[in-house]
């Protein structure tokens, strides 16, 4: 019977997987995968030798039904992103709902995500939290920036170093100069870097350096009084 493991890969350190994560990989007869050049990294390290094939943003709306032929002439098949857990801000949830249509047994391997290792080492409240992930680039981007400034909890966004000095100025002009927050990047890799401090000294800081690597932004919720 097909069966489909979803399983988290590193999110930049190598060693940042599990025993059990790497027995699924060896195991399986197949791996879809976000990008087959990231994977085959990954594979290689461990001299894991196994078929791939992309899954990706680009084509799992029109290839959703060939990726289910592929889980049902397959006894096991694992799916990867290119880092973290798929379906967090990354290609997964689509395949996922169509395999329970479809009866197909499921998986989920607990493992590495970004946006936890931030929320922890943020020193921002995180008993309770909202996780949004990226933000719309264009349509509804401001409507999310004013949802989230009312938000109790602290909140979580992904964004790219392209769009991360922009990103904090629209926070700025929603929740204020002086509210709290912590910029996370390069997670688990050598040049990892916290920058912890108000809104208006954390953009001052990054405005000063080429930023590079993924980004987790971690925000004080709002604790004024309605």
């Amino acid at each position: 019977m097909a069966k489909l493991y979803i399983v988290p890969t590193p999110i930049g350190n190598l060693e940042d997987i599990s025993l059990r994560a790497l027995r699924i990989l060896k195991e399986s007869d197949l791996i879809l995968c976000e990008d087959t050049r990231i994977t085959s990294k990954l594979l290689s390290h461990y001299e894991i030798v196994k078929p791939t094939i992309p899954y990706h943003k680009f084509n799992e709306h029109k290839q959703l039904a060939s990726f289910i032929r592929s889980i049902q002439q397959h006894q096991s098949v694992a799916m990867v992103s290119d880092a973290g857990t798929p379906g967090i801000s990354d290609p997964g949830f689509l395949l996922i709902r169509e395999c329970i249509k479809e009866n197909i047994e499921i998986e989920c391997l607990p493992g590495a995500t970004a946006f936890v290792p931030a929320l922890v080492n943020s020193g921002l409240p995180c008993d309770r939290f909202y996780f949004y992930g990226f933000l719309p680039h264009k349509k509804g981007r401001q409507t999310a920036l004013k949802f989230l400034s009312t938000v109790k909890e602290t909140f979580v966004l992904y964004e790219s170093p392209f769009r991360l000095i922009k990103t904090l100025e629209q926070l700025i002009e929603v929740c204020g100069s002086e509210r709290k927050v912590c910029v996370s990047r390069e997670l688990t890799k050598i040049y990892e870097e916290n920058i912890r401090g108000s809104l208006a000294e954390v953009t001052a800081y990054f405005k000063q350096k080429t930023v590079k690597g993924e980004i987790v932004i971690i925000v004080e919720g709002n604790h004024q009084e309605t």
